[in-house]
């Protein structure tokens, strides 16, 4: 599906992310083209040198190796110039001795965060904490919006990501907070049949509640 946005405003899934030209701590970037044949993860921050921003930054620097096993690398970006991203990192590295290993975009000029719907309504030029997760081929999957007073748990960030290349894989749905889901644990769902014939012979081949309604483990 051909992008739609033309300029602002959130993008929709199933859209190609925008491309992008972008200043980071760690030099020129060009999304997505760096990132083909990559999950990207690229997520936004309302400013540097804030406390809930903090704890975000740390927790997906302690998990950048996990992304990274999925095929997945990590992308920052903020309203913040180049120099403060890198004092911010810096301060980071050296007061929580943890170390960021991934490029935090300068989008100084807010025109990034404006193209991907970004900007906090009511809360000046401040980013709201948006996560988009796009595929290889370059298109959004997944979105995820959070306002600026409530940091954002990475690891469902993490689980997402696994969810949707599984269900990619194995052309399954997966259940509410998989693995862990409350009826049928860490089972997949099998999509339901679209005719007479195969709603009457689901239940006699496949686990479940009724034909709408089945599930199988990974393996089978």
């Amino acid at each position: 599906m051909e992008n739609m946005n033309n300029g602002s405003g959130i993008p929709l899934l199933g859209e190609k992310l925008p491309e992008i030209v972008a200043q980071t701590t760690k030099g020129v970037i060009n999304i997505p083209k760096d990132f083909k044949g990559k999950w990207l993860v690229l997520f936004s921050h309302p400013a540097d040198f804030t406390p809930v921003c903090t704890t975000e930054f740390v927790a997906f620097a302690k998990r950048n190796d996990q992304f990274k096993k999925l095929n997945a690398e990590l992308v920052g970006l903020s309203i913040d110039q180049v120099f403060s991203h890198i004092k911010w990192v810096e301060w980071i590295k050296n007061t929580l001795k943890i170390e960021i290993p991934f490029p935090v975009i300068a989008d100084d000029m807010g025109k990034i965060a404006a193209k991907l719907g970004m900007i906090h309504p009511g809360k000046g030029t401040n980013t709201v904490r948006a996560v988009f997760v796009v595929d290889p081929d370059s298109v959004i999957r997944l979105m995820i919006y959070y306002p600026q007073e409530i940091g954002r748990q990475i690891d469902e960030v993490l689980r997402a990501l696994k969810a949707l290349q599984i269900s990619d894989k194995n052309k399954v749905a997966m259940p509410e907070n998989w693995p862990n889901n409350e009826l049928i644990g860490d089972k997949v769902i099998i999509p339901p049949p679209k005719d007479v014939v195969g709603a009457e012979e689901r239940m006699k081949t496949a686990e479940g509640y009724d034909w709408w309604f089945t599930y199988k483990n990974l393996s089978n």
